[in-house]
């Protein structure tokens, strides 16, 4: 009961927050450090992931559950007398699909604890300042929606020229001082703005052993560093985009981003050359560079048909088409590099787990392509869906066969297992517009 009436009074603190950011464009928010209490900080505790890696203290959730009152009523009067300190950060490595290592920082239970706070309180205010273009790390705004506005946009839009872009590094390269200095364009607190800022310094514990503070960048990984990504971006390129190119753009324009990925679509090439060209210094003031070899101008008009035209995008392939009813549309499919990433990768798993038990094997397999299915099952992209699922089917096929001398299965006998199973095949997980 307790935890109810904390939750529905941060919850009404926070919506008052967002009505006054709402109402008020240019207000800047003061006491928001006060918020950081014994019963909100409780109510943040269950939001955090109880299963998640611990950090450099090596406190689990269980652990700091077991006395969760006495550490909350120690951790609120460190924030009161100024004495708390921000943990190193856990680096981690993990394999992305290309092969390549991303870094991710795990911070420390408390920091984690915090950093919910804060971060819920700087979505209530710049969740109405962002754009409309601006759709990574959003509430209610996940990579596949964002893919199919984008389809939708230039379809209707009188585009004829994209220009698909990628920030180098960005989490690496973020700004401390622009960042704290976007901060309090809304956040008059000096103690909070503080608190991020200790975050944002805190040194990273490598997995050698070998301990770095970094003069810029934000950790991938930590609560935090969605919001302050989104936010720093919001300056430094979405309201740059919006009231500076657009502006001196005579025909129709447009941006989406996703986090630091993003593609702006022009209708006279001439536009779009001169943006590319404004880009690179617009992005130098905030000490950010463009990754040349991800960025490019693409022709893209429903007027060039039969043209091998196309931009990738969060996975997704986009090509202009012409539908079974004859007009043209925009396609998406998913990316030719994307899909070779993941039969590499499924190549890779089955080749390493294939002596598991069948049933553990195959509810890994069903999660696994599930999962592909709620993200690339868009209209339009059965045909990539079976071409991996196909594939899927081919190297199962070997690769159990080989868990023995003797040949185990039969491609009937294989396609009686997955139906046993229920392996869910290839299918359209999206629904039309407007259900």
């Amino acid at each position: 009961m307790q935890t109810r009436r904390t939750a529905e009074n941060m919850q009404t603190s926070l919506r008052g927050i967002a009505e006054r950011a709402q109402r008020d464009k240019k207000a800047r928010f003061r006491n928001l450090y006060g918020m950081l209490t014994v019963a909100n900080l409780r109510w943040c505790f269950c939001q955090l992931n109880k299963k998640a890696a611990a950090g450099v203290d090596h406190v689990t959730f269980k652990e700091y559950e077991r006395d969760l009152e006495a550490n909350l009523t120690d951790l609120v009067e460190r924030l009161k007398q100024k004495r708390y300190r921000a943990k190193l950060v856990r680096r981690k490595y993990i394999r992305k699909r290309n092969g390549k290592r991303r870094p991710l920082g795990i911070p420390a239970l408390e920091d984690k604890l915090l950093q919910i706070a804060v971060s819920k309180m700087l979505v209530s205010i710049y969740e109405q300042d962002f754009l409309e273009g601006s759709w990574g790390y959003r509430p209610g705004r996940g990579p596949r929606e964002a893919s199919r506005r984008l389809a939708n946009d230039l379809y209707r839009g009188m585009y004829g020229w994209v220009v698909e872009a990628d920030i180098r590094g960005f989490f690496d390269s973020i700004d401390h001082e622009w960042m704290l200095r976007m901060l309090e364009e809304r956040v008059d607190d000096k103690a909070l703005v503080r608190l991020i800022g200790k975050w944002l310094k805190a040194g990273v514990l490598e997995e050698d052993g070998k301990v770095i503070h970094p003069a810029t960048g934000t950790p991938q990984g930590g609560i935090i560093s969605p919001v302050l990504a989104n936010i720093y971006l919001h300056y430094a390129l979405d309201l740059w985009f919006d009231r500076i190119v657009r502006k001196k753009c005579r025909g129709e324009v447009y941006m989406m981003r996703f986090a630091d990925d993003f593609v702006c679509a022009f209708r006279f090439r001439g536009e779009a050359v001169r943006f590319m060209e404004a880009l690179s210094n617009r992005l130098a003031k905030f000490n950010l560079e463009v990754a040349r070899e991800k960025t490019r101008l693409v022709q893209f008009s429903r007027l060039n048909e039969g043209k091998d035209e196309s931009f990738d995008f969060l996975g997704f392939e986009f090509r202009w088409v012409r539908r079974h009813t004859g007009k043209m549309g925009v396609r998406r499919r998913t990316s030719p590099e994307r899909l070779r990433t993941s039969m590499r990768a499924f190549k890779e798993w089955i080749k390493e787990f294939r002596n598991v038990r069948i049933t553990t094997l195959m509810q890994v397999l069903r999660r696994k392509l599930l999962g592909y299915w709620n993200y690339y099952g868009v209209r339009g992209n059965m045909l990539s869906l079976a071409r991996l699922f196909n594939q899927c089917k081919h190297l199962l096929y070997k690769w159990l066969n080989r868990r023995s001398q003797k040949k185990s299965y039969t491609w009937d006998g294989l396609n009686a297992m997955l139906r046993h199973f229920a392996i869910p095949t290839p299918r359209i997980m999206e629904k039309p517009f407007g259900q």
